[in-house]
Protein backbone atom coordinates (compact mmCIF):
# COMPACT_ATOMS: atom_id res chain seq x y z
CA UNK A 1 0.00 0.00 0.00
CA UNK A 2 2.68 2.64 1.01
CA UNK A 3 4.12 1.73 -2.65
CA UNK A 4 1.40 2.56 -4.79
CA UNK A 5 0.67 5.76 -2.52
CA UNK A 6 4.63 6.36 -3.10
CA UNK A 7 4.03 6.18 -6.80
CA UNK A 8 0.84 8.02 -7.38
CA UNK A 9 2.54 10.67 -5.34
CA UNK A 10 5.14 10.41 -7.12
CA UNK A 11 3.23 10.48 -10.62
CA UNK A 12 0.99 13.55 -9.88
CA UNK A 13 4.22 15.42 -8.94
CA UNK A 14 5.57 14.50 -12.13
CA UNK A 15 2.09 15.64 -13.96
CA UNK A 16 2.06 19.23 -12.44
CA UNK A 17 5.17 19.95 -13.45
CA UNK A 18 4.39 18.90 -17.04
CA UNK A 19 1.43 20.62 -16.92
CA UNK A 20 3.28 24.25 -17.05
CA UNK A 21 5.79 23.40 -19.46
CA UNK A 22 3.38 24.88 -22.48
CA UNK A 23 2.16 27.66 -21.03
CA UNK A 24 6.85 28.29 -20.06
CA UNK A 25 7.52 27.67 -23.41
CA UNK A 26 4.99 30.09 -24.76
CA UNK A 27 6.72 32.83 -22.63
CA UNK A 28 10.38 31.32 -23.55
CA UNK A 29 9.54 31.49 -27.11
CA UNK A 30 8.97 35.27 -27.28
CA UNK A 31 12.68 35.97 -26.41
CA UNK A 32 14.44 33.00 -27.91
CA UNK A 33 14.12 30.67 -31.01
CA UNK A 34 12.74 27.41 -31.13
CA UNK A 35 15.76 25.96 -31.71
CA UNK A 36 18.06 27.64 -29.31
CA UNK A 37 15.33 27.30 -26.40
CA UNK A 38 15.13 22.87 -27.56
CA UNK A 39 19.17 22.91 -27.47
CA UNK A 40 19.61 25.00 -24.27
CA UNK A 41 17.17 23.41 -22.05
CA UNK A 42 18.82 20.35 -22.65
CA UNK A 43 22.63 21.26 -22.48
CA UNK A 44 20.88 22.62 -18.88
CA UNK A 45 19.27 19.78 -17.66
CA UNK A 46 21.88 17.45 -19.14
CA UNK A 47 24.57 19.24 -17.28
CA UNK A 48 22.63 18.91 -14.41
CA UNK A 49 21.91 15.19 -15.19
CA UNK A 50 26.02 14.63 -15.59
CA UNK A 51 26.53 15.92 -12.20
CA UNK A 52 24.11 13.69 -10.64
CA UNK A 53 25.35 10.70 -12.19
CA UNK A 54 28.78 11.87 -10.92
CA UNK A 55 28.00 12.05 -7.59
CA UNK A 56 25.09 9.29 -7.17
CA UNK A 57 27.46 6.99 -9.89
CA UNK A 58 24.69 4.23 -10.77
CA UNK A 59 25.26 1.13 -12.39
CA UNK A 60 26.26 2.26 -16.26
CA UNK A 61 23.37 1.37 -19.03
CA UNK A 62 24.32 -2.03 -20.69
CA UNK A 63 25.26 -1.91 -24.45
CA UNK A 64 21.69 -2.55 -25.56
CA UNK A 65 20.48 0.13 -23.86
CA UNK A 66 22.35 2.70 -26.35
CA UNK A 67 19.30 2.52 -28.72
CA UNK A 68 16.78 2.46 -26.60
CA UNK A 69 18.71 5.48 -25.03
CA UNK A 70 18.62 7.05 -27.98
CA UNK A 71 14.86 6.64 -28.87
CA UNK A 72 13.99 8.59 -25.25
CA UNK A 73 16.93 11.26 -26.37
CA UNK A 74 14.57 11.44 -29.84
CA UNK A 75 11.71 11.79 -28.37
CA UNK A 76 11.79 13.64 -25.14
CA UNK A 77 14.47 15.21 -25.09
CA UNK A 78 14.75 17.13 -28.73
CA UNK A 79 11.79 16.32 -30.44
CA UNK A 80 8.98 17.04 -28.31
CA UNK A 81 10.21 20.51 -27.20
CA UNK A 82 11.33 21.77 -30.24
CA UNK A 83 7.82 20.85 -32.23
CA UNK A 84 5.80 22.55 -29.13
CA UNK A 85 8.17 25.30 -29.51
CA UNK A 86 7.45 25.59 -33.26
CA UNK A 87 3.88 24.98 -32.71
CA UNK A 88 3.68 27.95 -30.01
CA UNK A 89 4.58 30.14 -32.52
CA UNK A 90 1.50 29.75 -34.11
CA UNK A 91 -1.07 28.76 -31.44
CA UNK A 92 -1.69 29.84 -27.84
CA UNK A 93 -0.27 27.67 -25.30
CA UNK A 94 -4.19 26.76 -24.20
CA UNK A 95 -4.81 25.84 -27.19
CA UNK A 96 -1.70 23.13 -27.93
CA UNK A 97 -3.00 21.88 -24.34
CA UNK A 98 -5.66 20.22 -25.86
CA UNK A 99 -3.13 18.14 -27.90
CA UNK A 100 -1.92 16.56 -24.61
CA UNK A 101 -5.40 14.52 -24.11
CA UNK A 102 -3.98 12.39 -26.86
CA UNK A 103 -0.66 11.64 -25.10
CA UNK A 104 -1.84 8.46 -22.66
CA UNK A 105 -2.85 7.28 -26.21
CA UNK A 106 0.41 7.83 -28.45
CA UNK A 107 2.41 6.30 -25.06
CA UNK A 108 -0.75 3.21 -25.39
CA UNK A 109 0.21 2.65 -28.79
CA UNK A 110 3.82 2.50 -28.60
CA UNK A 111 3.68 0.66 -25.45
CA UNK A 112 1.98 -2.00 -27.97
CA UNK A 113 4.48 -1.50 -30.59
CA UNK A 114 7.45 -1.57 -28.49
CA UNK A 115 6.57 -3.40 -25.30
CA UNK A 116 4.66 -5.78 -26.78
CA UNK A 117 1.43 -4.68 -24.65
CA UNK A 118 -1.91 -6.16 -25.55
CA UNK A 119 -4.66 -4.62 -24.67
CA UNK A 120 -8.66 -5.53 -24.97
CA UNK A 121 -10.28 -5.19 -28.19
CA UNK A 122 -12.93 -2.88 -26.54
CA UNK A 123 -9.58 -0.11 -25.61
CA UNK A 124 -9.45 0.66 -29.28
CA UNK A 125 -13.13 2.42 -30.03
CA UNK A 126 -12.46 4.99 -27.27
CA UNK A 127 -9.01 5.37 -28.46
CA UNK A 128 -10.46 6.10 -31.74
CA UNK A 129 -13.05 8.52 -30.55
CA UNK A 130 -10.79 10.63 -28.76
CA UNK A 131 -8.69 11.02 -31.34
CA UNK A 132 -11.40 12.35 -33.39
CA UNK A 133 -12.63 14.29 -31.02
CA UNK A 134 -9.60 16.04 -31.25
CA UNK A 135 -8.98 16.31 -34.94
CA UNK A 136 -12.48 17.44 -35.44
CA UNK A 137 -11.84 20.53 -32.75
CA UNK A 138 -8.59 21.05 -34.51
CA UNK A 139 -10.27 21.35 -38.11
CA UNK A 140 -13.22 23.60 -36.75
CA UNK A 141 -12.67 27.06 -37.81
CA UNK A 142 -11.32 27.98 -34.01
CA UNK A 143 -10.06 31.60 -34.67
CA UNK A 144 -6.96 30.42 -32.75
CA UNK A 145 -6.03 27.91 -34.59
CA UNK A 146 -3.28 26.99 -37.21
CA UNK A 147 -2.92 24.15 -39.26
CA UNK A 148 0.66 24.16 -39.56
CA UNK A 149 0.60 24.93 -35.50
CA UNK A 150 -2.04 21.70 -34.98
CA UNK A 151 0.12 19.62 -37.25
CA UNK A 152 3.35 20.29 -35.37
CA UNK A 153 1.67 19.20 -32.03
CA UNK A 154 0.03 16.22 -33.51
CA UNK A 155 3.72 15.32 -34.47
CA UNK A 156 5.26 16.29 -30.87
CA UNK A 157 2.80 14.03 -29.74
CA UNK A 158 3.84 11.04 -31.35
CA UNK A 159 7.19 11.51 -30.64
CA UNK A 160 6.92 12.28 -26.91
CA UNK A 161 4.43 9.10 -26.24
CA UNK A 162 7.06 7.01 -28.12
CA UNK A 163 9.78 8.76 -25.91
CA UNK A 164 7.61 7.82 -22.95
CA UNK A 165 7.03 4.38 -23.68
CA UNK A 166 10.60 3.56 -24.06
CA UNK A 167 11.69 4.97 -21.35
CA UNK A 168 8.96 3.41 -18.92
CA UNK A 169 10.50 0.19 -20.41
CA UNK A 170 14.39 1.31 -19.21
CA UNK A 171 12.81 2.50 -15.72
CA UNK A 172 11.80 -1.15 -14.75
CA UNK A 173 15.90 -1.59 -15.23
CA UNK A 174 17.84 1.73 -14.57
CA UNK A 175 15.82 3.68 -12.61
CA UNK A 176 13.74 6.66 -13.21
CA UNK A 177 15.66 9.74 -13.14
CA UNK A 178 18.69 7.36 -14.35
CA UNK A 179 17.26 7.02 -17.72
CA UNK A 180 16.30 11.05 -18.02
CA UNK A 181 20.10 11.90 -16.95
CA UNK A 182 22.05 9.07 -19.48
CA UNK A 183 19.11 9.99 -22.09
CA UNK A 184 20.57 13.96 -21.90
CA UNK A 185 24.02 12.53 -21.50
CA UNK A 186 24.09 11.17 -24.59
CA UNK A 187 22.47 13.81 -26.62
CA UNK A 188 24.22 16.61 -24.98
CA UNK A 189 27.32 16.71 -27.84
CA UNK A 190 24.48 17.71 -30.31
CA UNK A 191 22.48 19.87 -28.49
CA UNK A 192 25.69 21.76 -27.23
CA UNK A 193 26.52 22.04 -30.97
CA UNK A 194 22.77 23.14 -32.01
CA UNK A 195 22.69 26.03 -28.85
CA UNK A 196 26.19 27.41 -29.85
CA UNK A 197 25.13 27.39 -33.99
CA UNK A 198 21.47 28.93 -32.48
CA UNK A 199 22.98 31.41 -29.68
CA UNK A 200 20.93 34.75 -30.01
CA UNK A 201 22.13 37.71 -32.16
CA UNK A 202 21.46 40.06 -29.33
CA UNK A 203 21.01 39.31 -25.30
CA UNK A 204 19.72 42.51 -24.54
CA UNK A 205 16.32 41.95 -26.37
CA UNK A 206 15.36 39.07 -24.05
CA UNK A 207 13.44 40.06 -21.19
CA UNK A 208 13.06 38.67 -17.63
CA UNK A 209 9.69 36.28 -18.68
CA UNK A 210 11.92 34.58 -21.12
CA UNK A 211 14.66 33.69 -19.04
CA UNK A 212 12.43 32.43 -16.39
CA UNK A 213 10.55 30.47 -19.00
CA UNK A 214 13.93 29.04 -19.98
CA UNK A 215 14.93 28.24 -16.48
CA UNK A 216 11.91 26.10 -15.51
CA UNK A 217 11.50 24.19 -19.05
CA UNK A 218 15.16 23.19 -18.29
CA UNK A 219 15.48 22.19 -14.88
CA UNK A 220 11.87 21.21 -14.11
CA UNK A 221 10.42 20.12 -17.32
CA UNK A 222 13.36 18.61 -18.50
CA UNK A 223 15.02 16.62 -15.56
CA UNK A 224 13.24 17.12 -12.30
CA UNK A 225 9.23 16.31 -13.46
CA UNK A 226 11.03 13.15 -14.97
CA UNK A 227 12.55 12.04 -11.80
CA UNK A 228 9.31 12.06 -10.15
CA UNK A 229 7.23 10.53 -13.33
CA UNK A 230 9.36 7.88 -14.47
CA UNK A 231 9.57 6.83 -10.76
CA UNK A 232 6.26 6.60 -10.59
CA UNK A 233 5.32 4.78 -13.13
CA UNK A 234 8.49 2.25 -11.48
CA UNK A 235 7.26 2.28 -8.00
CA UNK A 236 3.00 2.21 -8.42
CA UNK A 237 3.11 0.15 -11.52
CA UNK A 238 2.64 1.99 -15.54
CA UNK A 239 -0.83 1.52 -16.14
CA UNK A 240 -2.12 2.61 -13.09
CA UNK A 241 -0.31 5.48 -12.74
CA UNK A 242 -0.19 6.63 -15.94
CA UNK A 243 -3.85 7.54 -15.79
CA UNK A 244 -2.88 10.67 -13.69
CA UNK A 245 -1.80 11.77 -17.38
CA UNK A 246 -5.31 12.49 -18.25
CA UNK A 247 -5.35 15.26 -15.54
CA UNK A 248 -2.25 17.42 -17.41
CA UNK A 249 -4.63 19.20 -19.70
CA UNK A 250 -6.94 20.30 -16.81
CA UNK A 251 -3.88 21.81 -15.09
CA UNK A 252 -2.32 22.91 -18.43
CA UNK A 253 -5.74 24.92 -19.55
CA UNK A 254 -5.43 26.40 -15.72
CA UNK A 255 -2.21 27.53 -15.35
CA UNK A 256 -2.33 28.88 -18.94
CA UNK A 257 -5.27 31.29 -17.93
CA UNK A 258 -3.99 32.04 -14.41
CA UNK A 259 -0.28 33.04 -15.50
CA UNK A 260 -0.30 34.70 -19.29
CA UNK A 261 -4.11 35.56 -18.54
CA UNK A 262 -4.75 33.59 -22.10
CA UNK A 263 -9.04 33.15 -23.40
CA UNK A 264 -9.90 29.37 -22.50
CA UNK A 265 -12.83 28.82 -24.58
CA UNK A 266 -15.67 26.78 -23.14
CA UNK A 267 -15.12 24.47 -27.02
CA UNK A 268 -11.41 24.07 -25.14
CA UNK A 269 -12.73 23.14 -21.90
CA UNK A 270 -15.52 20.84 -23.33
CA UNK A 271 -13.12 18.71 -25.99
CA UNK A 272 -10.15 18.66 -23.04
CA UNK A 273 -13.29 16.66 -20.91
CA UNK A 274 -14.42 14.92 -24.09
CA UNK A 275 -10.74 13.72 -24.97
CA UNK A 276 -9.91 13.03 -21.38
CA UNK A 277 -13.78 10.55 -20.77
CA UNK A 278 -12.22 8.94 -24.07
CA UNK A 279 -8.86 8.25 -22.77
CA UNK A 280 -10.15 6.84 -19.48
CA UNK A 281 -12.42 4.52 -21.24
CA UNK A 282 -9.38 3.27 -23.64
CA UNK A 283 -7.51 3.08 -20.37
CA UNK A 284 -9.64 0.84 -18.69
CA UNK A 285 -9.65 -1.74 -20.99
CA UNK A 286 -5.87 -1.40 -21.66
Amino acid sequence: MTSTTDGWRDGLLGVIIFSASLPATRVAVAGFSPLFLTSARAVIAGLLGAMMLRWLQPTRPARRDIASLAIVATGVVIGFPLLTALALQHITSAHSIIFIGLLPLSTAIFGVLRGGERPNWMFWPFAVLGSAVVMGFALAGDDRTSVSGDLLMLAAILLCGLGYAEGAKLSRRLGGWQVMSWALLLSLPITLALAIAALPASWDTINGGAWTGLAYVSVFSSLIGFMFWYRGLAVGGTASVGQLQLLQPFFGLALAGLLLGEPVAWTMILTTGLVVLCVALARRYA
